[in-house]
């Protein structure tokens, strides 16, 4: 549990309009019932005036409106419910992947193994409101991308994002923005321009963020039929709850910070989730100051830091995905198990319409359990790990969603027959974006450590907290051609 928001601080932050902030906090001021961004550019109200949330729900909850001119419900997420392995970071990952939407709040306290009463008690404790005004706030942020960048009738705006009526949604629209869904719709800032069938919205992240480094580094790796690069925008199929989607990945225009999305969703009620999943896959919701403070305090790595501030560690949009992604990686090149993923492919479901060259989904582990691999190329003990894998991910025996335990779940991979430590550390820092995870015995690793004077063995506690960040920078190091900014050579250990 984090302590209450320091007031004094949090002030400073609105005072200097610290964009660092955002999404940290939410400043609500009470003479004008409003809450903004820390880094709103209206005056700054009188300390006095100004009550601190720690989320949007909060502030919704306490009675005040978002801000027109800031917009805080566009802000990048608070990267702490990232960082954090306790039950409420759990929560939050998984409302924010819409579990509430899909199994209401029985099912998320479930999913957590509490009670729906123990849930909601840690909720209110920590954060002053519940399971379902999380969920609200969402589907209030979820409807507004829908107002804004389509031209759907409002009923099915409605039901899209989550709400159980078209009363439920005005009444909410209203609430949370003091304004009307029709006059929203009014206000907006023009067509995207996309074409019929696709959405397209901005993904904000905090500054630095170079957004075409993330990119290069997933297209690096792109599966055909499943992901494609084209040098500058990365697509793939996203499996989502009610069907195949395919989103499109680029920097956004004019060097702004953050990631232009454009969507094509079988159900538009999985926008929510859609979008959860691609933040998480390209780091959007870190904090850089943090992991830079520390990183760049190591006389070692701080060259590396200065190079490249703000770097991101790119993830998957699905931890089940790159669990069997893993294992088909183990002691083959990127090449070949990109190559092994893609005959992999044939047991996932195809696009009903296929987009370029994207054709399937990834299959889920209930078809891989029963698929035939034998003309996948792997070996007889590699298939059979890959298949007593997706049997335990079907069964629930090994749980990789936003809410998992990651220490559990790290135990319960290496307990899979032909899954090691590397493999169960490559799924922590990519399949559940685990800040802090080190791959012992990587290759690629030991080669940017013995440049900088340093073993695997001390570098395992060494940038704690944020060794998954440490793990792009050696990387970027030993395999240049990744990553987009050029790589300091590194000074010559003293002993040398």
């Amino acid at each position: 549990m984090t302590p209450p928001l320091d007031a004094e601080r949090c002030y400073r932050a609105v005072a200097g309009r610290d964009a660092r902030f955002d999404g940290w906090f939410f400043t609500a001021v009470r003479t004008t019932g409003i809450y903004c961004r820390p880094s709103c550019p209206a005056r700054t109200p009188l300390a006095r005036n100004v009550t601190f949330f720690s989320t949007a729900a909060a502030a919704q909850g306490a009675g005040f409106r978002a801000c027109r001119r800031c917009r805080p419900d566009a802000v990048p997420g608070s990267p702490e419910w990232d960082v954090r392995a306790d039950v409420v970071a759990r929560a939050m990952r998984l409302i924010a992947d819409g579990e509430v939407e899909r199994s209401g709040v029985p099912g998320l306290a479930a999913r957590l193994g509490y009670s729906e009463r123990q849930l909601h008690r840690l909720l209110v404790a920590e954060l002053g409101v519940g399971p379902l005004a999380l969920a609200r706030a969402q589907r209030a942020r979820t409807a507004r991308v829908l107002v804004e960048t389509t031209d759907l009738p409002m009923a099915d705006v409605a039901f899209a994002a989550g709400f159980a009526s078209i009363r439920q949604f005005n009444e909410t629209v209203r609430e949370v923005f003091a304004t009307t869904p029709t006059e929203l719709r009014r206000t907006r800032r023009g067509s995207d321009g996309g074409a019929p069938g696709w959405l397209t919205l901005r993904l904000a992240a905090r500054a630095p963020y170079e957004a075409a480094e993330v990119l290069l580094f997933l297209g690096a790796h792109a599966v055909p039929g499943l992901e494609e690069w084209d040098g500058t925008t990365f697509s793939r199929v996203l499996d989502l709850p009610h069907g195949a989607a395919v989103v499109r990945l680029s920097p956004a225009p004019g060097g702004g910070t953050g990631v232009v999305a454009r969507l094509r969703l079988a159900e538009l009620r999985d926008l929510g989730a859609a979008v959860s999943r691609c933040r998480r896959m390209l780091d959007l919701d870190a904090d850089p100051a943090a992991v830079d403070d520390v990183l760049g305090a190591d006389p070692a790595l701080a060259p590396l830091v200065a190079a490249a501030p703000g770097r991101r560690v790119p993830a998957s949009p699905d931890a089940d995905e790159l669990a069997v992604r893993a294992v088909l990686g183990q002691q083959v090149s990127v090449a070949g198990a990109r190559t092994l993923t893609a005959r992999l492919l044939r047991a996932g479901a195809p696009l009903a319409e296929p987009v370029g060259t994207l054709t399937h989904a990834f299959p889920r582990p209930a078809a891989l359990a029963d698929a035939d691999l034998g003309e996948v190329g792997l070996t007889g003990a590699r298939r059979r790990t890959v298949a007593a894998l997706a049997t335990a991910l079907a069964s629930g025996a090994i749980a990789l969603d936003p809410g998992a335990d990651r220490e559990e779940a790290g135990r319960a991979l290496l307990a899979v027959p032909g899954i090691g430590p590397w493999t169960a550390a490559l799924v922590g820092l990519r399949g559940l974006a685990d800040p802090d995870v080190w791959l012992p015995g990587d290759l690629a690793l030991r080669k940017s450590l013995a440049a900088l004077g340093s073993s695997d063995a001390d570098a395992a506690t060494r940038w704690r907290p944020w060794r998954s960040y440490a793990v792009l920078h050696l990387w970027a190091l030993a395999v240049p051609a990744l990553f987009t900014r050029p790589v300091p050579a590194p000074a010559l250990p003293r002993s040398a």
